[in-house]
């Protein structure tokens, strides 16, 4: 894969992508489209990089932050971030107080796309563009790790909304990855994506709005109660008056309780 790093305001451009017509198959450049490469964080912490798809030759973006901290000597844990539906493939980055916090935690953090905006990371089913979300964020996981210090016991996944159910998704595909898992108002232990013996063993934090009118919150403690029946180690927060996305967006101390829960948890923990 090849990689290559934008300032804050670099935006591929709708010429790049029918550019990519040479190399990719016209299936998939009908599903991408110009608005999936575009960014929603102008903060200068935030780096914006994108990489070329070996599979389908096309260039993918992803958003990295690296804490001011980190030093190569010594291993730094990773948080990969999933966004919602139709957000910005940064978008997670800028939550109230997120950055803020993963500098002060020392947390790298990346964001991949998921191949478009909508992608679902794979979780949807198995068609062409489902494999290339699932293989996006694993790509951009892969790029990430071999090219910074990441300690291989501190590696997290979490998401918002369709990034919830890609959470559960992608543990259920690689559970022996994820040292902690967190999903804030989306998926669940019961859906057909999810392998609930895979996942047992690794650490769950769950977050939820009472009055979300998207994801119902009955099926969200529904699937936290499955996770009680298995004696999965969990947490289990629900917001009083939260909807599905600004109590969270908006609010430092929910976002706050992603990085305590990660904070305590480690693959050295698990099982104990």
């Amino acid at each position: 894969m090849l990689t290559t790093r934008h300032s804050a305001r670099s935006v591929v451009t709708l010429a790049a992508v029918l550019a990519l017509g040479a190399f990719a198959p016209a299936d998939a450049l009908a599903q991408r489209e110009a608005r999936d490469d575009e960014y929603a964080v102008n903060d200068p912490r935030v780096q914006h990089r994108s990489y070329v798809m070996q599979e389908t030759g096309e260039t993918i973006p992803y958003a990295l932050f690296v804490p001011s901290g980190y030093d190569p000597a010594n291993p730094a844990p990773l948080m990969v971030s999933l966004h919602g539906a139709g957000r910005q493939y940064d978008w997670l980055m800028n939550y109230a107080g997120f950055l803020d916090q993963a500098e002060h935690h020392g947390y790298v953090v990346v964001t991949p796309l998921g191949y478009t905006r909508r992608g679902g990371y794979g979780y949807r089913g198995d068609s062409e563009q489902d494999r290339r979300a699932e293989q996006d964020v694993m790509n951009v996981f892969r790029l990430v790790t071999d090219e910074l210090n990441i300690d291989e016991s501190r590696i997290y996944l979490w998401g918002h909304s369709m990034g919830g159910a890609g959470t559960y998704y992608l543990a259920s595909r690689y559970p022996d990855v994820w040292a902690g898992l967190a999903a804030v108002a989306g998926g669940s232990m019961n859906a057909g994506y999810v392998d609930a013996e895979a996942i047992r063993h690794i650490p769950f934090l769950v977050i939820q709005g009472s009055e979300d009118r998207v994801v119902p919150t009955a099926g969200v403690r529904e699937s936290v109660a499955k996770m009680r029946a298995l004696g999965m180690q969990h947490l289990y927060i629900e917001i009083p008056g939260g909807d599905h996305s600004l109590f969270i967006s908006r609010d430092p101390e929910v976002v706050g309780h992603l990085f305590s829960f990660f904070d305590l948890v480690s693959k050295k923990t698990q099982g104990k």
